[in-house]
């Protein structure tokens, strides 16, 4: 089997406790190493501590798992040569048999193979300045029946283009005590959008009529970084870091950890602070509404697949 689900986790979507979703290129791709794992660990404890079961996704030895342990992610942070599983090429990673980190698109896939229903993560994917150049985190956002947690699109793409294709979609976005969409290094864009619930519980009813009306795909729950870095000084670093994006000649895949890391370059490491306050904060909530949708004892989605059974990989 493709898919492996540790025990615990497996015990407690049988049991129907609350459990969490968490990716794993942010410890691959996202952060600075050693932090890296100190923040992966902190974010585990974020939903524990919430009362939640975290289970951090990824790639290892060609197979998807469901709640790496300890020494999977200490291995996830200290080896360099990694990939990153996106869906486009999650098969051809399996087959080889290597280790990778689930991106947004990976991870919503194998929690919906597992039965989870939150999902917590920073940032989400979306459309580019670059033409074709958009996220394969849209269309699963728009295909799997999960509520995400998150900050709003990454800040180094155009967030009026992503919440317009998420729209289209039929993605349900829901701003988390805010009217206006999150802007993920500040915390909200100047993007109304149609829905807002200020309780967990009022997040999970969502998530809940979504699949009353048997509509395919799910929740995006867009949460406002508490503090985020100055919106002029966050302009002038993006075209600094786009212009030496160009420079380099990175696009595609490479595009979004090479600008990220120039922001944190040329920030000072101000945008990290915040991204670590924001991944912080989404893994709290995305527990939050994971306990409200357990304590209603609302039925999750079915295993999408006989190897959700948990069986080895």
């Amino acid at each position: 089997m493709s898919l492996r689900i540790a025990p615990p986790i497996r015990e407690a979507l049988r049991a129907g406790r609350a459990v969490v979703a968490l990716e794993s290129t942010v410890l691959t791709h996202g952060l600075p190493r050693p932090r890296n794992l100190a923040v992966a660990r902190r974010l585990e404890a974020c939903v524990s501590d919430a009362g939640a079961v975290p289970a951090t996704i990824a790639v290892i030895d060609g197979a998807l798992v469901v709640g790496v342990d300890d020494a999977e992610l200490r291995r996830l942070a200290e080896d360099e040569a990694v990939d990153k599983a996106s869906l486009w090429n999650l098969p051809a990673l399996l087959a080889a048999g290597a280790c990778a980190g689930t991106t947004v698109a990976a991870t919503l896939h194998a929690a919906a193979m597992a039965g989870i229903r939150v999902f917590a993560t920073g940032g989400i994917g979306g459309v580019h300045d670059h033409p074709f150049d958009e996220s394969a985190d849209l269309r699963a956002l728009a295909r799997y029946p999960l509520l995400t947690v998150c900050s709003g699109p990454k800040s180094i793409l155009d967030a009026a283009a992503t919440l317009e294709r998420l729209e289209s979609y039929g993605v349900s976005v829901v701003g988390y005590a805010s009217d206006r969409l999150a802007g993920f290094l500040v915390p909200l864009t100047a993007l109304p959008l149609a829905a807002r619930v200020d309780t967990p519980a009022q997040a999970a009813a969502v998530l809940a009529a979504r699949r009353d009306l048997d509509l395919e795909g799910g929740v995006v729950l867009s949460n406002p970084v508490s503090e985020g870095v100055d919106a002029d000084d966050l302009a002038a670093w993006q075209q600094h870091a786009r212009r030496d994006a160009e420079a380099d000649g990175v696009r595609g895949r490479a595009a979004t950890p090479y600008l990220l890391a120039r922001l944190a370059e040329l920030s000072k490491g101000a945008s990290l602070e915040v991204n670590l306050r924001l991944l912080e904060a989404n893994a709290r909530l995305a527990a939050a509404v994971a306990v409200s949708l357990a304590s209603a004892s609302l039925p999750g989605p079915a295993p999408m697949g006989a190897a959700a059974a948990g069986g080895p990989a």
